[in-house]
Parts: structure tokens; C-alpha cells; sequence
């Protein structure tokens, strides 16, 4: 018996499988969806640390002390980081920082301000 395995519509884990009611299920997160309803909704959701959905432009702060690879001292907690655009993907937001430059971070290390 072959099951087709679907990508999560929540956490994009790629082990989403039939409940066989019609729904997905998501072992790694808990998430259950509908797989016809996914395929009609083309907005990207992302939310912060609190659980706040995120547009693109907001502005949002860091909540942690983040290293950066090649840089001396990391992004520290509470830096504010304007004009965010949200992607597709782990890193789903893209942003300039002050004496950083562009860079990539994670929904879950940001709240919005």
C-alpha cells in the first residue's frame, strides 16, 4: 500500500500524511488540513515568537542575542529591524540590519513591534 506523503501547511514537514477522512495529518507538529483548501490559499502566513501574524513591511525586534557567521559580535536582543519582507521557507523573513546588511532570520526569533 502506497501513501502519498504531502508537505505540512504549517511547520513544512515533508510527512504529512492521509487520516483518511479526506484530511491530512502532521506527525511532527499535530497539524491537520485539508489539501484541497491549501491549494486555493496562495497567501504566505508567518507569525512571530507570540504567535502575531506578520506582514511584509512591519517592523519587528529581535528577542534574542543572534550570532552571525563572519561577523565579530552577534545581532543583540532588542535590535528593531524595519521594512521586513516575508519568503518562503526556515529563513522566512529577509531584512537589512544596521551594520549587518541583508540578511535572512527566523519567524521565532522576532516579535513585532
Amino acid at each position: 500500500m502506497s501513501e502519498t506523503l504531502l508537505e505540512c501547511n504549517q511547520c513544512n514537514s515533508p510527512y504529512g500524511y492521509p487520516t483518511g477522512n479526506g484530511l491530512y495529518a502532521c506527525p511532527e507538529c499535530g497539524n491537520e488540513w485539508n489539501p484541497e483548501d491549501t491549494i486555493n490559499d496562495n497567501s504566505l502566513k508567518v507569525v512571530d515568537s507570540n504567535g502575531n501574524e506578520l506582514q511584509d513591511g512591519d517592523t519587528v525586534m529581535v528577542i534574542k542575542d543572534l550570532p552571525v557567521k563572519g561577523m565579530p559580535k552577534p545581532i543583540k536582543a532588542g535590535t528593531k529591524v524595519k521594512n521586513i519582507r516575508l519568503t518562503d521557507g526556515d529563513h522566512n523573513i529577509n531584512c537589512k540590519i544596521d551594520g549587518f546588511g541583508a540578511m535572512a532570520l527566523k519567524s521565532q526569533f522576532v516579535k513585532k513591534a
